[in-house]
């Protein structure tokens, strides 16, 4: 588990506390993709150091009754919901039932989430009638286990749904990409007036789909109704992905079809969470062909070769990661290609960092190193 284990220690080391990275103690989604990799190096390794990393950073949020430090459901950010995927594992393990009322929290503001008129929830509530890839990430696979765990399964229907909802709205038939997203009543500035799409294929939002697809597939009962489809989904946009690496690096761009234009650069947290989704992809039986192993093998290794590298201390760098990119809000952010290559970009950003801890620790098992 070479660098899945060096890459935890980095992150402990460098942060033994999360939530003061930068944010002053938010209540941000950037910690639970990194904790989920903790979770699963966990489970692979026995090592209770990475348990106790994951308690430490969700207790400083969890209070003793339930309540969640800086959370407010009436927000309805489903943003805010990601970082409740680490409460089912707390509860199970401590049996505390400081985790179950606070992932009930998370859950009540799912039942008040306003969607579009075919039941996709909106991105945020400042963001109405608006489908963003990133949120299928956010919301589902929580929403799932939840069901699973504390409703009896009951409902797995508006799971399934969010990813088929999503797909039939945001899939370009000419590439099989999923543009980054849509808004249904068309008013935004940065939408196709006649499409409500946005006008590019960004990466990372593509990256937390497809991670999504993955982490809710574990999840799914094969016997439901869906699962065919979501299976169907999952492979067709990994494989348009596939048609997209770029050919010397094996990785991914920012704009992932624009790889020929100016400006354009090959991203790190994008090409960590299509990897990551691959490997869960083949360990899960949902990519079986061999040619799947070898765009993982090419993919991972472009991974380490293009992004990564070392301090002297030993502590692992994920470079050129985009900061942070959205669509609309006061900033205007218009969705154009110049917009997308505008953004910061940045070493050891969280959302990167997770995704390359999720995919070293998913291809190291899958390979047994």
């Amino acid at each position: 588990m070479k660098w899945a284990v060096k890459t935890a220690r980095s992150v402990m080391e460098r942060t033994p506390k999360l939530y003061e990275n930068g944010y002053r103690g938010k209540w941000s989604y950037d910690y639970g993709v990194v904790l989920r990799g903790f979770a699963l190096l966990w489970k692979m390794t026995g090592d209770e150091a990475y348990f106790q990393y994951i308690r430490d950073n969700m207790d400083y949020f969890v209070e003793a009754d339930g309540s969640v430090r800086g959370y407010r459901p009436d927000e309805y950010n489903i943003d805010h919901i990601n970082n409740g995927k680490l409460l089912f594992l707390l509860y199970r393990e401590t049996g505390l039932e400081k985790y179950r009322q606070a992932a009930a929290l998370l859950r009540s503001q799912l039942a008040t989430h306003p969607r579009t008129s075919e039941g996709a929830f909106w991105h945020k509530q400042i963001y109405p009638y608006q489908i963003w890839l990133d949120g299928l990430y956010m919301g589902a696979p929580f929403y799932l286990e939840y069901l699973l765990t504390f409703e009896d399964g009951n409902g797995l229907d508006d799971v399934t749904r969010q990813f088929i909802i999503c797909e039939k709205h945001t899939k370009d038939p000419e590439t099989g990409l999923l543009y980054h997203a849509w808004d249904e009543k068309r008013v935004q500035p940065w939408c196709d007036p006649a499409t409500g799409l946005s006008p590019n294929f960004w990466g990372r939002s593509l990256g937390w789909y497809v991670m999504a697809l993955a982490d809710v597939l574990e999840m799914l009962p094969k016997s439901h109704a869906d699962y065919g489809e979501l299976v169907r989904i999952f492979r067709e946009v990994l494989t348009a992905l596939n048609r997209y690496r770029d050919e010397n690096s094996g990785v991914w761009y920012q704009v992932v079809n624009l790889g020929d234009r100016k400006g354009n650069y090959l991203e790190a947290s994008a090409t960590s969470m299509i990897t990551l989704a691959i490997a869960k992809g083949i360990r899960l039986g949902l990519l079986a062909e061999p040619s799947w192993q070898e765009t993982l093998d090419t993919a991972y290794r472009g991974l380490i070769a293009e992004f990564v590298t070392e301090t002297k201390e030993g502590w692992v760098n994920l470079n050129k990661n985009c900061q942070v990119a959205g669509l609309g809000g006061d900033d205007r952010r218009d969705g154009t290609f110049a917009y997308y290559i505008s953004e910061p970009i940045i070493t050891n950003d969280l959302k990167g960092v997770g995704a390359f801890l999720q995919a070293s620790a998913e291809y190291e098992g899958l390979r047994g190193l």
